[in-house]
């Protein structure tokens, strides 16, 4: 439980089914006395932050391929500019 003001918040729970409810993806959990409850997806660690899939964003912080690609720009742009060229 991820939710900042839920008063399980950092407890675990095994995931006994996913479901959809009304447009929300709820996980139904098994509680500690035996019985279940159910919970909203993004209210768990089984859901990408909100934040991220708002903007539609990849929630990775570095990109290995795009880090790569800023090193070759940024190596071709230094060469131009020891050739006198416009940078």
């Amino acid at each position: 439980m991820t939710h900042p003001f839920h008063p399980l918040r950092g407890r675990r729970f095994p995931i006994l089914k996913a479901r959809r409810v009304s447009g929300l993806d709820t996980l139904i959990l098994q509680g500690t006395s035996g019985g279940t409850f159910r919970v909203p997806r993004e209210w768990t660690d089984r859901e990408v932050p909100a934040a991220a899939s708002a903007l539609a964003i990849d929630p990775h912080i570095l990109d290995f391929v795009k880090l790569i690609a800023l090193t070759e720009l940024l190596e071709a742009l230094k060469h131009a500019g020891d050739r006198g060229l416009p940078k």
